[in-house]
């Protein structure tokens, strides 16, 4: 069947999926895109995009809804710590403690299972917001009744979430437990693993399952080579140490090191030889403790004293490279000058010779209808139709001058400041003749009257 132009009565269209969901008014926030990315050309029913904006809701490529944020293990915690009431835990399964009394008082130390998460109250706020909108959509728009019913985060606790890793296409469920003032979310070294994360203050996202189950569609999703990335392809249901990254295997559950440790690091032994004293994760794959009862060496106050958000996320770029490399001249073990040169060579050269080959390819786009164009019109003005007459909008650059130069300067700074390479000082004076000879106008210098004796 041939592709056949047609018109459509979008007034009319938006109209009525207004009236499906209740709306006399259209929401602010409601944005539509330029055009579909999937091969199918699949559109979302209006309905989800109206109810997503009246709940102050994004989405994703895929149409889910996701709360990004950083990760970081653990594997024991108190209730009072992530918010749960003692009753709760309870309800949960959490009974007893690590000692095996029964569970009374909040202070009381437990085991993490592997599927529980922690998130952040923010996480949390954004979650409710979901759970509104999923419950909404499955009133207005499948005629179901509604499933979480909740008004407070609080009211979350319980409910399995689906976790998702950048770069991957595997889902890992996971059961909300409580929540953290830290701009973090706490799980099992078991979980990050399982979404093939390998450390740390890896950067990850957490959604609601029903709004996955829900609202997904390998449709929406672009055609194009790594479009299936970041989606939920599959999901794990029940995670099987086995079959995680073996990075999570090399954990120690041990609540104290033996004393043949430590003299065998005063020798500064190989790691193989003191692996046969050690409690490793790996020795207990398929037995009946690969799940519980781990241990740990130094206890915490609580998992929130440490920095509540990364500073990765907070000031300028210019600010955390001044901090990275303050922290470097204090630590012996690191080399400074060779910090400077990774950043240099790994971040601020790419950037630079990328955007000046961008600003040297870039088209040009129209103020008035986002039109395109590969080369500038010769009258100057967008020649795109606009009805019956020419649009005559506009024409402005979409790679500007500041995008070019805006590491440049700091690069020059801090390749003074430290001992780099001469080589590396060469590439930096060959860009910068680069740069200077595309912004100087050759009718434009500024000349003192020496110049022409």
């Amino acid at each position: 069947m041939r592709p056949v132009r047609q018109r459509i009565p979008l007034r009319e269209v938006l109209d009525d999926a207004m009236a499906r969901v209740g709306m006399t008014s259209l929401p602010p926030g409601v944005k539509a895109v330029q055009g579909m990315i999937s091969r199918s050309k699949t559109p979302e029913p209006l309905e989800k995009g109206l109810l997503r904006a009246k709940h102050g809701l994004h989405v994703f490529k895929d149409g889910t809804t996701r709360f990004d944020m950083t990760n970081l293990v653990l594997t024991h915690f108190r209730p009072e710590e992530v918010r749960l009431p003692v009753e709760r835990a309870r309800a949960l399964g959490y009974e007893r403690d690590v000692h095996g009394a029964a569970l009374v008082d909040p202070k009381q130390l437990l085991e993490l299972r592997p599927q529980d998460v922690v998130i952040p109250e923010e996480g949390g706020d954004f979650l409710l917001k979901v759970s509104k909108f999923v419950d909404e959509l499955l009133v207005r728009v499948y005629g179901l009744p509604p499933f979480y019913n909740v008004q407070s985060r609080d009211g979350l606790i319980g409910h399995l979430v689906l976790t998702l890793a950048p770069h991957t296409s595997g889902g890992v469920m996971g059961r909300l437990i409580g929540f953290t003032k830290a701009r973090a979310w706490f799980n099992h070294p078991y979980m990050v693993a399982a979404r093939r994360r390998n450390a740390d203050g890896d950067e990850d996202s957490v959604l609601l399952l029903l709004d996955c189950l829900v609202n997904f569609s390998r449709e929406f999703l672009p055609e194009k080579r790594g479009g299936l990335m970041d989606a939920p392809l599959v999901l794990t249901t029940r995670i099987d140490p086995n079959e995680i990254d073996k990075e999570a295997h090399n954990v120690d559950l041990m609540a104290r090191y033996p004393l043949e440790f430590y003299r065998a690091t005063e020798r500064f032994a190989h790691p193989r030889e003191v692996e046969p004293l050690m409690d490793l994760a790996s020795r207990r794959i398929g037995s009946v403790l690969q799940y519980e009862g781990f241990g740990f060496t130094h206890s915490v106050e609580s998992i929130e004293a440490g920095p509540l958000m990364s500073a990765y996320v907070r000031g300028s770029m210019e600010e955390k490279m001044e901090a990275q490399l303050a922290l470097a001249l204090k630590i012996r073990a690191v080399d400074a000058n060779d910090v400077v040169a990774r950043i240099v060579v790994h971040h601020f050269l790419p950037d630079l010779i990328g955007n000046l080959k961008r600003f040297s390819l870039q088209s040009f786009r129209c103020t008035k209808c986002s039109a395109k164009y590969r080369r500038l019109p010769l009258r100057g003005k967008c020649t795109a139709n606009a009805g019956a007459h020419e649009c005559g909008g506009d024409l402005t650059l979409t790679v500007h001058e500041g995008s070019v130069k805006k590491y440049l300067e700091v690069t020059k700074r801090i390749t003074q400041e430290y001992q780099v390479s001469p080589y590396l000082q060469q590439r930096i004076a060959l860009i910068e003749d680069a740069i200077s000879s595309l912004f100087t106008s050759d009718s434009a210098h500024d000349l003192k009257l020496d110049d022409f004796l």
